[in-house]
């Protein structure tokens, strides 16, 4: 595949074999950046987890100190007073047995769902429709709750979900190319840990075999996977 004059530009900067420490590496995503619009950073990581065992999957939610930059449109399955306090709280949708139907209908204009735990009922009916597309509320990442408040402002306040594919890849979005460098690195962090934290006690071997991090329209820069603190440090 012939490479554009941006691409060979890039190439010219990332030094082929190397591991970068995670500030050098997203500070190298940002010089390498060309897109006309702001960028999303994301990290890869390529984990020794076999997926299609029950006892090693991998995913849940993780905050970001410096928020994703993305503005995050929620939709509520709420009733009465909850519905009442997910509007207060910034919802853009929120509704009970016309929201399933507007679903059904294919209307489906949001990136993330809460549901108090009452509609859950009713949300189910909508699984092979949102499942698919990742927004099914679930327990287990704090979208089924009563407190939908908490959960709102934690989606548009920087909080990811990750989860790792069939082939034991994670991807998680860490910022926008316009954030500082060390913003990004600080948000890197919170998600390292997290994975780490979160490994599956049925892993074997080497948990993580390689990390990447790269910009939406970017080449992939290998981060060295040993560095596990201090990852703002330019050092």
């Amino acid at each position: 595949m012939k490479l554009t004059k941006n691409q060979k530009l890039a190439a010219e900067k990332i030094e082929a074999g190397k591991f970068y420490a995670p500030f050098e590496a997203l500070s190298l995503v940002k010089e390498v950046s060309s897109a006309k619009f702001d960028e999303t950073v994301e990290v890869h990581f390529r984990l020794g987890i076999d997926t299609r065992q029950a006892d090693q999957q991998l995913r849940g939610m993780v905050s970001l100190p410096n928020g994703s930059g993305k503005e995050v449109r929620v939709a509520v399955f709420a009733e009465g007073a909850a519905a009442e306090a997910a509007k207060e709280a910034g919802a853009e949708i929120v509704g009970s047995d016309d929201l399933v139907a507007e679903i059904q209908a294919g209307n489906i204009d949001f990136d993330a769902t809460v549901a108090t735990p009452d509609m859950m009922g009713k949300v189910g009916r909508l699984g092979k429709i949102l499942g698919p597309r990742g927004l099914m509320p679930n327990p287990k990442l704090g979208t089924v709750t009563p407190d939908v408040t908490k959960a709102i402002n934690e989606l548009k306040g920087g909080k990811v979900e990750y989860r790792a594919d069939r082939y034991g890849i994670a991807h998680v979005i860490i910022g926008k190319v316009s954030f500082e460098a060390e913003k990004l690195a600080e948000n890197y962090g919170a998600v390292y840990d997290e994975i780490v934290r979160m490994k599956p006690s049925a892993a074997k071997g080497k948990y993580l075999k390689s990390i990447t991090v790269s910009s939406t329209m970017g080449p992939g820069i290998a981060v060295d996977s040993s560095v596990s603190r201090n990852f703002a440090s330019a050092e």
